[in-house]
């Protein structure tokens, strides 16, 4: 067996004064780590494969670790302008070419795994793969997968089972079809994974997707090409993501990885490595395409993603900044993390780019939701008013058995101080029942803060235990199923009550609604989604261009259009069509509305 591994990246290596040594560097920076065994012997019909065996067979020459080793007698400036090359003098990038092979991705999970594959996408179409969108065509599939429930990796598995059948019945063409698993579940399973499917020819956790056209290359001879590494600094800040949805008014953007929180329940830490942020000029950049694109709306994203911290320049290492600033009442297991431009720089940064773009973002932690957050959501019309408020339970013992860093009593003050300070803001939340040691009358208590604090939407789980994380090694998942699933349904009534309540109240105002596209249940109808997230239903018609306008204009996807909500339900709205508008238009005109009600 041959292993490449390495924790550090070729910029980690200048910041302690060492050379770019060729595996050190170029390979390292890669992260990358498989079992190519026998690679050497296999036996290809191109001409362009069998160099690249030999040529990893025979491996650096002397001359090659000289060539590299002079480096270090070259300025830092000459090393910074050498930062575009990075090819690898005696492996060929062509050999990693695609060749035209068709790729169909499949993705599962959260909206993190939607952007990881946008990433991958954009990886494979540098390297000359092609994208079909049907599974019978292609040449590789590639599913993105999540393992932060049990029924999620079932799911996975079960579809597996469908892609052995196309597998077998590719036996014996010209092109032999190849399966990749990639994500949360290819880190946390690999083994598992080897030994139950023999059908994977691909392993790739969510910080080695760069590697994909090698691992696929590799996969030819064969074998199962594997890598998991997890990285310290890996955030593809360099990568453009190619949207799978061209069609959508919507985009994801990543803005960091991984997380440092450690909730005992959560296998995040442990399946996408340590917290990390993107250089916020690296998401700016990202963010100006896509509104020369067209897009409308973008949801920044992240584990932890208003924990975001930019350190990737000198200037941001000040004293002002030299403590976490949490809110009032919370707590973290880590040490404060010292300098960095913080997660409402970013978001007064974001908001610039186009004031006429919609900005959302998931998922957050409660305890990084500071006073300098909330002003600038509150000054800022185009970001939504719209927050995520992950609770997990409404027991502070359960809590403190979560290790989430805050009481019953600090979470409600919060969401008193976010009221206060956003009043008409939308809350959405997370909670987990049946987890470790919970009583009933814990659960009772979960219920009522379900009820105290009334959600616009909640997503509601049943305990699932996970190996790695801390509940798996100091605790006893020891609430039975039956009782997860009543206290689960129990949850799921108060939810569903709260939200109707909370619809309610919409219906008679004016609402901006961008429009999504047409409605899953009648093609006379648009659906589409206010600023706090929910979903609007209206008939497809012609209207004003403007609120005064007398011109009349086609509704279309992506369009903002003013919307009258006349109906609701526990999960939707219904509104009748005004007029078009835009996020700076509606937002001064409803200040207007509302001054003239004397409301302000």
């Amino acid at each position: 067996m041959f292993s490449i591994v390495s924790s550090s990246s070729r910029a980690t290596c200048r910041a302690v004064g060492q050379s770019r040594i060729l595996f050190a560097g170029e390979l390292r920076h890669r992260g990358l780590q498989t079992n190519i065994s026998g690679l050497a012997h296999r036996n290809r019909s191109s001409n362009n494969d069998t160099a690249h065996v030999n040529n990893l067979q025979e491996g650096p020459s002397l001359k090659d670790f000289i060539k590299q080793e002079a480096l270090q007698y070259d300025t830092l400036n000459q090393l910074e302008n050498d930062d575009d090359d990075d090819t690898i003098p005696y492996l060929s990038t062509s050999t990693f070419s695609g060749q035209n092979r068709k790729v169909y991705c499949e993705t599962y999970g959260c909206q993190m795994n939607v952007n990881d594959m946008e990433i991958v996408w954009s990886i494979l179409k540098t390297n000359s793969y092609k994208k079909v969108d049907d599974v019978k065509e292609a040449d590789v599939i590639l599913l993105m997968t999540c393992a932060i429930r049990e029924n999620a990796e079932t799911r996975i598995w079960n579809r597996l089972q469908h892609f052995h059948s196309l597998k077998e019945s590719r036996r014996g063409k010209q092109v032999p079809l190849k399966i990749g698993l990639l994500g949360c579940m290819a880190e946390r399973l690999k083994k598992k994974i080897l030994d139950k499917s023999k059908i994977i020819d691909v392993i790739a956790g969510p910080d080695a997707y760069r590697d994909l056209p090698r691992l696929l290359d590799v996969s030819e001879s064969r074998q199962a090409a594997i890598n998991t590494m997890l990285s310290i600094d890996e955030t593809y800040a360099d990568v453009m993501p190619v949207r799978l949805n061209q069609n959508s008014p919507s985009a994801f953007v990543s803005i960091m990885r991984g997380c440092d929180n450690m909730c005992s329940y959560c296998i995040v830490p442990f399946t996408r490595g340590r917290e990390r942020s993107r250089p916020m000029t690296s998401i700016l950049e990202e963010i100006r395409v896509l509104s020369e694109q067209g897009v409308k709306e973008v949801t920044l994203l992240g584990q932890n993603v208003n924990s975001y911290r930019d350190v990737s320049e000198d200037v941001y290492y000040s004293k002002e900044n030299a403590v976490d600033t949490i809110a009032k009442g919370f707590s973290t297991i880590y040490k404060p993390k010292v300098g960095g431009l913080r997660f409402a720089d970013l978001l007064d940064k974001v908001s610039l780019v186009d004031p006429e773009m919609r900005i959302r973002f998931t998922s957050p932690h409660p305890k990084d939701f500071p006073d300098e957050v909330l002003d600038v959501i509150k000054d800022r019309p185009n970001i939504c008013n719209h927050l995520h408020l992950p609770a997990q339970s409404g027991n502070s013992d359960v809590l403190h058995r979560m290790r989430r860093g805050y009481t019953r009593e600090a979470y409600l003050d919060l969401v008193e101080h976010v009221r206060e300070v956003l009043p008409n803001v939308s809350l959405t939340s997370d909670f987990i029942t049946g987890f470790c040691g919970e009583t009933e009358e814990e659960h009772q208590d979960t219920l009522s803060l379900l009820q105290q604090v009334n959600y616009n939407y909640a997503f509601l789980f049943a305990y699932s235990m996970r190996q790695k994380t801390h509940a798996y090694h100091r605790m006893k998942d020891d609430v039975p199923e039956e009782i997860k699933k009543i206290r689960l349904n129990e949850i799921i009534k108060v939810t569903r009550e709260s939200m109707k309540k909370v619809n309610e109240e919409f219906v008679g105002r004016q609402e901006l609604v961008l429009i999504e596209g047409k409605s899953k249940r009648s093609e006379d109808d648009f659906a589409g989604r206010i600023d706090a997230n929910t979903k609007v239903i209206i008939s497809d018609k012609i209207i004003p261009e403007s609120e005064t306008s007398a011109h009349a204009q086609q509704i279309s996807v992506g369009d903002f259009i003013a919307v009258q909500i006349t109906d609701s339900n526990s999960q939707v709205l219904k509104g009748k069509a005004l007029y078009h508008s835009s996020c700076s238009t509606f937002a001064t005109t409803e200040k207007e509305r509302t001054l003239a009600h004397g409301q302000l």
